[in-house]
């Protein structure tokens, strides 16, 4: 047993220290000595933690990311006891609870063993990603009368603590990280590495949010494709030919065409983030919110197009004013939850460059187009109108 600590040791320590490649590397290696991290759950906490976080009934012991072992147990009052053990050498140990997957606004429980040997845990809540906004003793885990506790026994740090929700826990998105260097003054010092896991605490399984399993990662790039190609595309260049190119003999039909392959492709994306989200259990309301909003907006250009007056119909002013707003109104809030998408998902410079040069390229087109339309208007001659001459 004392060899398999060493041996994670020295992989954990080889990952803090190892570059971008190397790390993913490393990591690798240690999801390798899977069986031996589970081997440790062998190890009994009571015969050196106390109650109620040694000897735990129905304890669920789960290795979750590098050597980082989970044990946790869950009454039928809804009450979950944390026991989260790792190697340890120096610096703090981290589990956060977060509602979308990312660190600011998230609650977490940090502890170290202090060079005098002092164990020290505390709550931390995360405004940002700068020191001085993430707040000692503070945050919005219910924890329950019984006092946290952080012990080290041999190579290995525990962290205990007890929660009491008003539901059942079930999938969470959990942040675990770590440092080499202290807190300094109780202000967590920048970590050395960290991870986003979605733990499913009825099943105790879980999985990297980041990797994903049976390709959620995909899945999550794919909702991201679409909704640029449906929002950011095909549905704006819909509306260029609408406006601009009306003196085109099938002007209306590449409009027609190109707005309905938006809808298409808008709308599976659409349903593969509901897939997602049912998933993952991940609520960011303002992407969720904003993308059901540009749907509703979508339908109703659709069902605009089967509702068309006549062109000398009296409200054929009225559909065109409507027609015109709502399709404007559709791309705008389409573009901004493609940017909300693209950072709540962490995506990378790629992504962020490569819609910011297509969104600045279809801004550039319509003011080039809109600069030419008004000054052909301005050469269009002016016809005085005309009176009937009387004789006299």
């Amino acid at each position: 047993m004392v060899s398999r600590l060493l041996v994670l040791s020295l992989f954990s320590m080889l990952i803090s220290w190892g570059g971008d490649d190397e790390l993913a590397r490393r990591k690798g290696m240690v999801m390798a000595i899977d069986e031996d991290a589970k081997a440790l759950c062998s190890v009994n906490p009571a015969q050196f933690l106390p109650p109620p976080y040694g000897g735990l009934e129905n304890t669920v012991c789960q290795p979750v990311w590098n050597s980082f072992l989970l044990r946790y147990s869950q009454t039928k009052d809804n009450v979950v006891t944390i026991v989260l053990s790792t190697v340890y050498t120096t610096g703090w140990v981290g589990m956060g609870f977060s509602r979308d997957g990312k660190m600011i606004n998230s609650s977490c429980m940090v502890g170290w063993v202090n060079p005098a040997g002092q164990g020290k845990i505390k709550q931390y809540y995360i405004e940002g990603l700068i020191p001085s906004k993430i707040k000692p003793e503070k945050g919005e885990l219910p924890l329950t009368s019984v006092p946290p506790l952080v012990y080290l026994q041999g190579a290995t740090i525990y962290l205990a603590f007890q929660l009491k929700y008003p539901n059942r826990l079930k999938s969470q998105p959990i942040l675990l990280a770590f440092a080499s260097k202290y807190p300094h003054h109780h202000h967590l010092t920048v970590h050395d590495d960290k991870a986003t896991i979605l733990f499913d605490f009825s099943s105790g399984n879980s999985f990297d949010v980041s990797a994903g399993p049976n390709g959620y990662a995909s899945s999550k790039k794919t909702h991201g494709v679409l909704g640029i190609l449906g929002w950011g595309l095909f549905s704006p260049f819909g509306a260029i030919f609408a406006r601009y190119f009306k003196n085109q003999k099938l002007w209306y039909y590449f409009h027609v065409s190109a707005q309905f392959i938006g809808f298409i492709l808008g709308l599976a994306g659409v349903v593969l983030g509901i897939q997602l989200h049912n998933k993952l259990q991940v609520h960011i309301p303002a992407h969720e919110g904003i993308g059901i909003l540009v749907l509703v907006l979508s339908i109703l250009q659709v069902l605009a197009f089967f509702l068309r007056p006549d062109r000398d119909s009296k409200y054929r002013k009225c559909w065109n004013l409507y027609h015109g707003w709502v399709g404007r109104i559709a791309l705008f809030f389409g573009a901004v939850n493609i940017v909300l998408g693209m950072h709540y998902a962490g995506a990378g410079e790629s992504w962020k460059i490569g819609y910011g040069f297509l969104l600045g390229s279809i801004m550039l087109v319509c003011i080039i187009l809109e600069t030419l339309l008004r000054l052909k208007k301005l050469d269009e001659p002016t016809h005085p109108p005309t009176y009937p001459m009387s004789s006299t």
